[in-house]
């Protein structure tokens, strides 16, 4: 599994879930990785410590995209400890949830900052560094295509939005060879939404296969799309949903 030999990447909101799964299949796959993380900085530097385990260099970047100076610091500091930056995977990402009445200004802002413009600014930054061949494969969410029921207005706007930023990146860097992508998880299995969950038995009914998937499910479309095979796969959406769009 050396499709990414040599390749560098930064995965935000890599510490767990889908990040950390698809930190380690990239390392797999032969890149070298760096991961951002908010809180948790062990659950970081066992990701860490799993890529080097691998052969491959591994870093941990505390960064809060909230901050709108974070995404740029953390592309900056993965391409000068790796000598560059060919993937750029926009995972980081906050949710909340609740009825629309009940949603608060400061709720709005730490969606919209996290999900839209970090992924924006993630992506403008890596863009600047990126030569031909790059990568930006942004992380967005069934409920951009279907929302099934009430409380997720303020979520499945913010991942929406990450569509048009795809395709206008698509548009915008075709031109130097760098590809833009997003994929579109349905239920994952995780700590924040595990299969076995209050909710989960409604969210599996929702799908085609009638299960969750996995983390590790994901992190395959992402290294299929970061790597060569998808040379002239751009400005797409990928679901990986189990059918929860059909």
């Amino acid at each position: 599994m050396n499709a990414l030999m040599g390749k560098k990447a930064l995965v935000t909101g890599g510490s767990r879930g889908i990040g950390a799964a698809t930190a380690l299949r990239l390392a797999q796959e032969g890149a070298d990785v760096a991961v951002t993380y908010v809180q948790d900085e062990g659950a970081a530097k066992e990701v860490v410590a799993k890529i080097e385990a691998m052969g491959r260099r591994g870093l941990a970047l505390r960064a809060d995209l909230a901050d709108p100076a974070a995404a740029r610091t953390a592309v900056e500091e993965t391409a000068e400890a790796f000598g560059g930056l060919d993937v750029l995977v926009n995972n980081a990402g906050v949710g909340v949830l609740g009825p629309l009445d009940q949603l608060t200004h400061a709720d709005v802002d730490r969606v919209l900052s996290v999900n839209v413009r970090g992924a924006f600014l993630a992506a403008q930054a890596a863009a600047a560094r990126m030569t031909p061949g790059g990568r930006i494969i942004t992380i967005g969410s069934c409920m951009a295509q279907r929302v099934p029921g009430p409380g997720g207005t303020l979520y499945a706007t913010s991942k929406a939005a990450l569509s048009g930023l795809t395709k206008a990146l698509a548009r915008e860097l075709g031109g130097r060879g760098i590809n833009a992508t997003l994929v579109q998880p349905g239920p994952i299995d995780t700590d924040m939404n595990p299969a076995d969950g209050p909710y989960a038995d409604g969210q599996s009914a929702m799908t085609a296969l009638g299960r969750f998937g996995t983390a590790g499910e994901v992190a395959s479309a992402v290294a299929y799309l970061a790597g060569e095979g998808a040379a002239y796969v751009t400005g797409a959406e990928l679901s990986v949903d189990g059918g929860h769009a059909a």
